[in-house]
C-alpha cells in the first residue's frame, strides 16, 4: 500500500465521528453469562454500527460450553462487542460487551481495565451464573448495577426477592429491562451513571 496517497483512504462515516462537543468519555462493561443478551444490548443502544466478534457455534463446543439456549442461539461472542452512546452532548459512553462462555473469561481482565462501571445482565432462568460475574467485578473494585433481562419464558420475581436471591446489598441498583428496546437499555445505562455519580459524591468511587 502506498501511504503517500493517504488522502484516498476512507475515513469514518459522518454518523460515526465523535461529536466535537464531547468533553468526557467513560468506559462501561456489560457482563453476564452465556446468552443473557449482552450483544443485543450493545446493538440496541449503540449510536454507531456496533463492532461484534460473534462466531458460529459448532459441535466442538458441546460438552465444553454451557449450552443453555443453544437450540435457538447459533452464534456466540468470542472476544468482545463494542458500541458508543452519547448520554449528553458532553458525555460519551464506550460500551464493551464481554464474552459469556467461561473458557473466554480470561479476556475479561483486559476488558475491565479502565472501566468506570458495569452492567450485570441476569436471566432469571439461571441466576446462579451471575455470582461468578459479580464476584469478579467486586474483586476488581468495579461498581455495577444489575439488569434483569426479560425473556418470554423466564419466571418473574419481585425485585426484593431477586435482590435476596442474588445476595445484593441495598445500595446496588437492580431493575428489569428488555435489552431489545433501545429506551430500556438506555435507562439501564442512565441508572448506572446516576449510581456512579452518587458514589463519587460520597467518596466511594476511587
Amino acid at each position: 500500500m502506498d501511504f503517500k496517497d493517504s488522502e484516498t483512504l476512507p475515513g469514518p462515516r459522518a454518523e460515526d465521528r465523535l461529536p466535537h462537543t464531547a468533553q468526557a468519555a467513560v468506559k462501561i462493561v456489560i457482563v453476564g453469562g452465556f446468552g443473557v443478551g449482552k450483544t443485543t444490548m450493545v446493538g440496541s443502544v449503540s449510536e454507531i454500527k456496533p463492532l461484534t466478534t460473534e462466531e458460529t457455534m459448532t459441535q466442538a463446543g458441546v460438552g465444553v460450553d454451557d449450552d443453555f439456549g443453544s437450540a435457538s442461539k447459533t452464534a456466540t461472542t468470542v472476544a468482545m462487542d463494542f458500541g458508543r452512546i452519547r448520554i449528553t452532548d458532553q458525555l460519551v459512553l464506550y460500551l464493551f460487551g464481554t464474552p459469556g462462555q467461561e473458557r473466554f473469561w480470561f479476556l475479561w481482565n483486559g476488558l475491565f481495565e479502565g472501566a468506570l462501571g458495569a452492567v450485570v445482565l441476569v436471566d432469571t432462568r439461571r441466576p446462579e451464573v451471575s455470582f461468578d460475574v459479580m464476584g469478579r467485578l467486586e474483586e476488581r473494585g468495579v461498581p455495577f448495577v444489575v439488569a434483569v433481562n426479560s425473556f418470554p419464558d423466564a419466571p418473574h420475581y419481585p425485585i426484593a426477592d431477586l435482590r435476596s436471591a442474588l445476595d445484593l446489598s441495598e445500595r446496588i441498583p437492580i431493575m428489569e429491562c428488555d435489552v431489545r428496546r433501545r429506551a430500556s437499555s438506555r435507562d439501564v445505562l442512565m441508572t448506572l451513571m446516576r449510581f456512579l455519580h452518587s458514589l463519587a459524591m460520597t467518596g466511594s468511587l476511587t
